[in-house]
């Protein structure tokens, strides 16, 4: 998302209890990566899956 100039909050959930805990809320996961696209969950890095999510073009 850098590269591309997408503007995104990185959430670093070992030092945040209660991050980890909205992450596992909203994706039922205790895993990481988890990104949300306007409220699209992406678990895991799945870029053809973000690339569609953010409406670019590989």
């Amino acid at each position: 998302m850098t590269e591309r100039r997408i503007p995104f909050r990185e959430v670093n959930v070992a030092h945040s209890a209660q991050a980890a805990q909205e992450l596992q809320r909203r994706s039922g996961q205790t895993g990481v990566p988890v990104i949300d696209v306007n409220g699209k969950i992406i678990i895991g890095f799945d870029q053809p899956r973000l690339v569609r999510a953010l409406g670019l073009r590989s």
